[in-house]
């Protein structure tokens, strides 16, 4: 099974950069889109999905053309939901759980902490209700988390760690947390095939940073211990343009 993530930073504006050609060659069957930034009635009936592959979307409802996330798949989910259990954390768009036979499938864009510090603790708690739900569901079946995380893990994940070690996305705080969820058991799935530097999944728009390749890996496809052997092969796709994100991808065997 071949499960893609990307956030496309506007749905409806990737999709007039080739969005679609870049879908067909992937042959998914499961693409989670995060911060999507439209209602489905805002979208083209044409783009709203594809032949072959049915939708779930999940905009945000407390403020248009923000945050929110969409998963196409071609294989049916046995079920779906669209929201962690705290009230707090539904309206903005956040969550696609789809539970399949062999795992659950989490689609997430977990929030960004730089707006103020009111914000930071949101994001926190988020995090910390998310692995609470996640860790309740891995009592009936494995767990595949992707989206973009906001956090960059480690230095290696990371152009430059040192200029950037009190700014949220790379926090002790945030990097804390990440350590956490992986004690729980939670494996980077990327980080099983390759170690390298220079790995990144996102770049400002400022300064050319693409092209220098100064970016962070705050993307990412991470599942529960007891799939580790079924991971086949977990990868990004720094080419494929459209956003200040790339796509990432993930094969399991199941």
């Amino acid at each position: 099974m071949i499960i893609h993530s990307w956030n496309v930073n506007g749905f409806r504006a990737v999709v007039g950069k080739g969005f679609w050609d870049w879908f067909q060659q992937a042959d998914s069957d499961v693409v989670c889109l995060q911060e999507i930034k439209a209602l489905p009635e805002q979208i083209a009936e044409k783009d709203r999905t594809i032949s072959g592959y049915d939708a779930f979307w999940n905009p945000a409802t407390v403020k248009k053309g923000y945050s929110g996330v969409a998963s196409f798949y071609r294989v049916a989910p046995l079920s779906v939901s669209k929201s962690l259990p705290d009230e707090r954390y539904h309206g903005e768009g956040r969550v696609i759980l789809m539970e399949y036979e062999k795992f659950y499938l989490f689609n997430i864009y977990f929030p960004n902490g730089q707006m103020s510090d009111e914000r930071l603790q949101f994001k926190l708690d988020f995090y910390d209700c998310f692995l609470d739900y996640a860790q309740e569901l891995r009592k009936n079946k494995p767990i595949v988390v992707c989206g973009d995380l906001n956090t960059a893990h480690k230095e290696i994940d990371l152009k430059n760690p040192k200029a950037n070690e009190d700014r949220s996305g790379f926090l002790p705080i945030e990097r804390q947390w990440v350590d956490k969820f992986v004690e729980h058991g939670f494996i980077d799935t990327f980080r099983m095939f390759n170690q390298e530097p220079d790995q990144y999944t996102w770049w400002t728009y400022r300064f050319g940073a693409r092209s220098r390749n100064a970016g962070w890996r705050i993307d990412y496809f991470f599942v529960s211990e007891e799939l580790r052997n079924n991971v086949v092969r977990s990868w990004i796709e720094p080419q494929v343009m459209g956003s200040d994100h790339c796509p990432i991808g993930l094969e399991l065997k199941v």
